[in-house]
């Protein structure tokens, strides 16, 4: 890293090395998975599934196809009904994996189940319809960490509230697992000065309504945006500014901070409010690299006929969008997945007490595959298919974002901004990028 602060880091040794370390690491995170109602089957991340002879309750159903997955076969079996699994493994701490698929086509809330781990519940009310935005037959996977077990066997059912659970398939992993070997490559810890550092940060100024019909302006006052006490304040208010109703703060690190492969770490503590969404992510430091209907000095971002996005690609490190608290968003965007074409390839984990304290939100980044996590624990993974730019367009730097957007087409997706939350804000303790020690 230069004096500046400026970073681009391409480690083709490390590149080249990591894959098969993390594939092997996470064969052995993995203690048991299963494709409910089907044969064994071997994920395309490398989990292996076995062959369902245990599950009991409900009835064995299937399904031609599922969108929204990088393993539909794991969802054409699934078992609908009240449901029980009981599995013997070593006393310790888990976490557990569900794919769900909703196959009639119903309407959001008339299919409504509880799941229970250890006798405690630790899904409510899961309504997969609902959580995929409408769409029948697309892939859903929630995660739940840190289930104990202490008497040698894991305990798990499902029982519908209105109509009948699902489940198609589920993994057991173990909790917080030994990370690979990283070294620091770049970092801001925002404990010096009262503005973010503008040798690694940029600051975005827009109105309202510039990317996702976001309700905020961005703005650089401090009002919105500072370092306070060790922590980096993205602060929302509801007030009437630049023709909009909100104000609140997006920085990134384009030109600055530049990264392509890697571990990147953000510990985070989110606002919860109706209305809230607070991201974590990273975008092509050349947006034009895979556009087709645009070029370099086009503007791009919220343009609807410029390509830069989704061709060139976007990975969410974290989302939390304030009407559901606790649900930690990991995604991938790209030319072949995307929400328009309802074949958006993303996870979710549950997390209780995310308005009180802080996470620690990461992505593992390599020439062969993405996997996200909350507190080290795994609960998204995309792999590279081999078929080119239009799936895989993570081949190049990208730079990190950070925001606390109001409102917009996610924000406002459970009804109206809760006005009585604000301010709001979004506390970041660090931000770092890794590389792998040879």
């Amino acid at each position: 890293m230069s004096k500046t602060g400026h970073l681009l880091w391409i480690s083709v040794v490390a590149a080249l090395t990591l894959p098969n370390c993390q594939a092997d690491a996470r064969a052995n995170e993995t203690v048991w998975a299963v494709n409910v109602g089907g044969p064994a089957y071997e994920g395309l991340d490398g989990t292996h599934y076995e062959a369902e002879t245990s599950i009991k309750g409900g009835e064995t159903r299937y399904l031609d196809k599922v969108l929204g997955s990088q393993d539909p076969i794991l969802y054409q079996s699934y078992r609908e009904g009240d449901i029980e699994v009981d599995r013997t493994i070593p006393n310790g701490r888990y976490t557990v994996t569900f794919h769900f698929a909703e196959p009639s086509a119903i309407k959001p809330s008339e299919r409504v189940f509880n799941v229970f781990a250890e006798g405690q519940r630790i899904i409510s009310e899961l309504d997969v319809m609902l959580a995929r935005d409408g769409k029948t037959e697309s892939a859903l996977t929630v995660t739940v960490p840190g289930i104990t077990v202490t008497d040698g066997e894991i305990n798990l059912s499902l029982e519908g509230q209105r109509k009948a659970a699902l489940l198609s398939a589920l993994v057991i992993r173990h909790a917080n697992p030994a990370k690979p070997k990283w070294k620091l490559a770049w970092s801001d810890e925002f404990n010096t000065g009262t503005a973010p550092d503008p040798t690694r940060w940029n600051v975005d100024i827009w109105p309202a309504r510039v990317v996702n019909d976001e309700d905020q302006a961005y703005t650089n006052r401090s009002k919105n945006l500072r370092i306070e006490n060790g922590f980096l304040v993205i602060e929302a208010h509801k007030e009437d500014y630049d023709n909009a109703a909100y104000t609140s703060a997006r920085i990134h690190s384009m030109g600055k901070g530049d990264i392509l492969y890697g571990r990147v770490e953000a510990r985070v503590k989110v606002p919860v409010g109706q209305g809230t969404w607070a991201a974590v992510w990273m975008l092509p430091s050349d947006p034009f690299n895979y556009a087709t209907s645009c070029v370099a000095g086009d503007k791009w971002q919220g343009v609807d006929d410029c390509d830069a996005w989704p061709n060139s690609g976007e990975i969410d490190i974290l989302e939390h969008v304030g009407y559901q608290p606790g649900h930690i968003h990991g995604t991938v965007h790209n030319k072949a997945y995307y929400w328009m074409t309802w074949q958006q390839r993303k996870g979710r984990i549950l997390i209780e007490d995310i308005g009180d304290e802080f996470h620690d939100y990461a992505v593992e980044w390599t020439p062969e595959r993405i996997d996200v996590f909350v507190n080290n624990d795994l609960y998204f993974s995309y792999v590279n298919e081999g078929t080119g730019w239009k799936e895989w367009p993570y081949d190049q730097p990208f730079h990190l974002v950070l925001n606390l957007a109001i409102g917009g087409g996610w924000g406002k997706a459970g009804g109206p901004i809760d006005d009585t939350r604000f301010p709001q804000r979004m506390l970041v303790d660090h931000v770092r990028v890794y590389q792998l020690v040879q």
